[in-house]
């Protein structure tokens, strides 16, 4: 510990980057699961995913489901399985950054909250309910987070250089 008061926004801001480092394993879970299917025959996998989830594959939404996993290369996988890895590790950086009290790091998540917003608005506004409502009110609770954490930073006195 550095010997600094502990204050509630220093409290929520290590509860984002907990977030987000959570955010990151569950990317590189979704990778890893990418990477195990390069090899797999994906119609065939796709169609035991529907039937072990007990519903019909002749269904509208368990055939898009099974028409688009036919439709996955080996090239668009591999794509896929980078993107996450990627993602992965801006989150885990975010996550670092964080922890460490960096204030790229704080005008990083208060960007990457920003960016969300209007993906979930349209979302909701689609219809798409209460998960688009809860992605909001995350992402609004995280942007005002890291905004007042930057406003707290700028109002510190800057200690005295001997």
């Amino acid at each position: 510990m550095s010997g600094k008061p502990i204050n509630s926004t220093h409290r929520l801001v290590r509860g984002v980057a907990a977030f987000e480092a959570f955010k990151g394993v569950l990317a590189l879970l979704a990778a890893s699961g990418l990477f195990l299917l390069l090899h797999e025959d994906l119609h065939r996998f796709a169609i035991r995913l529907v039937e072990h989830a007990h519903l019909n594959p002749a269904a509208r939404y368990p055939g898009i489901f099974i028409a688009a996993m036919s439709d996955l290369g080996n090239a668009r996988l591999v794509l896929l399985a980078l993107g996450a890895m990627a993602y992965a590790l801006v989150r885990f950086v975010e996550a670092y950054g964080l922890f460490r009290e960096a204030a790229w790091a704080e005008v990083l998540a208060a960007a990457s909250g920003l960016v969300y917003l209007p993906f979930e608005a349209v979302a909701l506004m689609r219809g798409e309910g209460w998960l688009s409502v809860a992605a909001i009110i995350v992402n609004v609770l995280i942007v005002a987070i890291m905004l007042t954490a930057l406003v707290r930073r700028r109002s510190r006195p800057v200690p005295a250089r001997d």
